[in-house]
């Protein structure tokens, strides 16, 4: 059994995820976590009775080996690295919701403070793609933004909606690093530098991210589950009722290759093979996990596994010995496989007699032959998907026709798919007057994506007490919430894009018909569909000369469709011109309010510099008539005192209420310019989000529109 070899008990609380370990004099770790009331603190047992200047740093009077910085604003992520090409030792970067701070612990100074308009909610520090220097990148409000040592912008794109996690890795294996990124529309997305590889659905939010080797890399999500992929290949993952707080890569069996270390909220340490997801090692800490990190704390050649607990208890583990190797856990763990084996025996031996009862049944026909579940040899189990339009009774969806060819009965059907059901699967159990050889489940999709529907049915004689289990898997085609049928009372779409390819019609059908629900027969590009979830008509042309016109009012529609179609026909590069009106017309009336709530800030900002300047004034006027006895005065300051720091007060809720109008706002343009990029492909949409981000900067509304639409901006 693998123990810690050593244990400390911190006197300061952690924050989840906003652990790191620095070397910031370039040979002493450093522990590093985020605590309460905006401050990070910094453990270092090495250098014990060396106190710290002034400046941001202080010494805790809890611990004499842990030194605090002052953020003065909730932390919101943190990290520790090499970031400037000629510091000795490691620079701290601390971010919150307004700024980013870049931190010299050792000097005790700061390398840059950077206001960030978009926030940071995940920082990463290293090398990306060709970008010669270190970069801190944070992500925010669905924006990503690199810094150099100097504080320059080096790096800045646009991603789908708040950014909750980031890592490094060489996913393509071209000896460059892409960027990970996690994010709360439930994607994983890959970037060379501002251009995006790939992506990957998942169906929560993306919460961490951990390189294990090569291009694998670990990840976790909101509701509990953890996994491993290689490139956009998932080799495994589990799920649990408990929340993953941390994941890190660590060789803890010392074969060679690195485990996933899992951090949970319920307090356990589990680290799993990076093949197959077995559990090779656990431990408990009596409260959640903070963070689980790695670093030689005792500074003896020996690299260790640190995990850390919110309540402050930090425990390290060295790799297992070669004795110990492959049996890192305790006996009571071996007691529980061979139960597990034990039942999973007995269930076998347990089938088998039901099979040999079926055989003997077999060669008479007899009443008991139904009730062992025997049935026709032809039995197969059928699927159908159609799509249903809403009724007063049923919203609008798809419809899986589970059936059998014969007299046998479904008794019940079990279906897993990621993010359509509640807990991923969905359970269909006909009662016993209603059991017949047909099943009908609705489906109703979220998202545009393509879901693969695993299958299991139970079939029967009708008076079977014994069942076959029928498995089959069925994918739902990715825009299969589209009805061919249209609604003639729904309004031409006023939005379209046009863009050409070189390939033949038939391509685009074979696309069509793989990504709808059509019927048999369909042999021509030119086609109309009504959205079922918002009702809009969605009409496709194409000529002869390979240009495509799609028409729609939905802006994310037609990207879906664009890098849909363009992925299936192989196209690198794809160019567009684009017009949604009524999008446009919106993201105008966002920009203008973009601007006042700017206005409004500033004012509201130099209004409370003002009532601050009183205050200061007002209380040395009152300490002034204390010291005199003149208690007349001395009360009249204080009531105006109180009154003023009422005003203050009032005047932040106004502020910190313009404050978050202006993030949802500013992530409102983030995501226009993410829109706008969709609908092109390659080089083409690099260069749209560069332009825009420049138009922005340079408050040309103008231009922004016209790169919106033309996709460049020259006329």
């Amino acid at each position: 059994m693998l123990v810690p070899i050593f244990t400390l008990k911190l006197n300061h609380k952690i924050n989840p995820r906003m652990v790191a370990i620095g070397k910031y004099d370039g040979i002493h770790p450093c522990l590093t976590a985020a605590t309460q009331a905006g401050k990070v603190f910094i453990h270092n047992p090495h250098t014990r009775g060396q106190r710290p200047v002034a400046h941001r740093l202080s010494q805790s009077t809890q611990d004499s080996d842990i030194s605090l910085l002052n953020i003065n604003q909730a932390v919101s992520c943190l990290t520790a690295g090499t970031l400037g090409p000629n510091t000795t030792g490691h620079t701290l970067l601390v971010g919150s919701q307004t700024n980013l701070l870049a931190y010299d612990v050792h000097d005790n100074t700061d390398v840059f403070y950077k206001e960030v308009t978009d926030g940071a909610n995940a920082i990463v520090l290293g090398k990306l793609g060709d970008i010669q220097s270190p970069l801190a990148i944070i992500g925010g409000n669905c924006a990503l933004q690199g810094f150099d040592f100097e504080g320059n912008d080096q790096f800045w794109t646009v991603t789908g909606d708040n950014v909750r996690s980031l890592v490094l890795c060489d996913f393509t294996a071209d000896g460059k690093n892409e960027l990970l990124v996690g994010s709360e529309d439930f994607d994983i997305r890959v970037f060379r530098e501002d251009e995006l590889v790939t992506e990957m659905a998942e169906n929560e939010t993306v919460t961490s991210l951990c390189h294990m080797h090569g291009s694998r890399f670990g990840y976790a999500l909101a509701n509990g589950t953890v996994g491993v992929y290689d490139r956009t290949a998932r080799y495994w993952r589990i799920k649990s009722k408990n929340h993953a707080m941390s994941i890190h890569a660590f060789d803890l069996n010392a074969d060679g290759v690195v485990e996933l270390i899992t951090g949970w909220s319920n307090g356990k340490i589990d680290a799993r093979s990076d093949r197959t997801g077995e559990v090779i090692f656990k431990d408990n800490f009596s409260s959640s996990v903070a963070g689980v990190v790695e670093g030689d704390y005792r500074m003896d050649g020996q690299i260790q596994l640190i995990c850390t607990s919110v309540e402050g208890e930090v425990r390290g583990y060295l790799p297992a010995s070669k004795e110990m190797k492959g049996n890192l856990m305790d006996a009571s763990v071996e007691q529980d496989l061979i139960r597990e084996l034990s039942q999973r025996k007995q269930n076998l031996m347990l089938e088998l007699r039901n099979y040999e009862e079926n055989a003997k049944a077999l060669p008479g026909v007899s009443e008991g032959e139904s009730k062992m579940g025997v049935i026709p040899a032809n039995t197969q189990l059928q699927t159908a998907l159609s799509v249903r339009r809403a009724t007063e009774s049923q919203r609008a969806h798809i419809e899986l026709n589970i059936s059998t060819p014969n007299e046998t009965i479904i008794r019940a059907v079990l279906i897993f798919a990621e993010g359509i059901f509640e807990g991923e699967s969905h359970v269909v159990h006909p009662s016993a007057q209603n059991l017949s050889g047909c099943v009908r489940v609705p489906i109703i999709p979220p998202k545009d994506i393509p879901v693969d529907l695993h299958i299991k049915a139970f079939v029967g004689g009708k008076t079977s007490t014994q069942f076959h289990v029928f498995e089959i898997t069925r994918q739902l085609p990715r825009f299969s919430m589209y009805d061919l049928n249209v609604d003639s009372s729904a309004a031409e779409p006023t939005g379209k894009v046009t863009f050409s390819i070189n390939d033949r019609p038939q391509r685009v059908v074979m696309w069509l018909n793989q990504n709808f629900l059509l019927p048999e027969g369909i042999d021509s590009p030119d086609i109309t569909f009504t959205a079922l979830r918002g009702g809009g008509l969605l009409r496709i042309n194409m000529q002869p000369s390979g240009e495509i016109t799609l028409r729609t009012d939905d802006v994310d529609l037609a990207g879906d469709l664009i890098q849909s179609l363009a992925s299936f026909l192989a196209i690198e590069d794809l160019q567009a011109e684009a017009d949604f009106p009524v999008y446009f017309k919106e993201l105008r009336t966002t920009l203008t309010e973009v601007d006042e709530f700017h206005s409004v800030h500033q004012k509201l900002t130099a209004a409370m510099a003002d009532h601050s300047n009183y205050i200061r004034n007002m209380l040395v006027q009152a300490e002034d008539a204390r010291l005199m006895g003149d208690w007349r005065n001395m009360k009249k300051r204080y009531i105006e005192l109180y009154d003023l720091n009422r005003d203050l007060i009032n005047e932040y809720k106004i502020r910190s209420n313009n404050h978050n109008a202006l993030l949802a706002r500013l992530k409102s343009v983030n995501q226009a310019i993410q829109r706008a990029g969709r609908l092109r492909v390659g080089k083409p949409k690099t260069q749209v989000i560069t332009a825009c981000r420049d138009a922005i900067k340079n408050n040309n509304i103008n231009a922004l529109f016209k790169i919106m639409r033309a996709g460049t901006t020259s006329s």
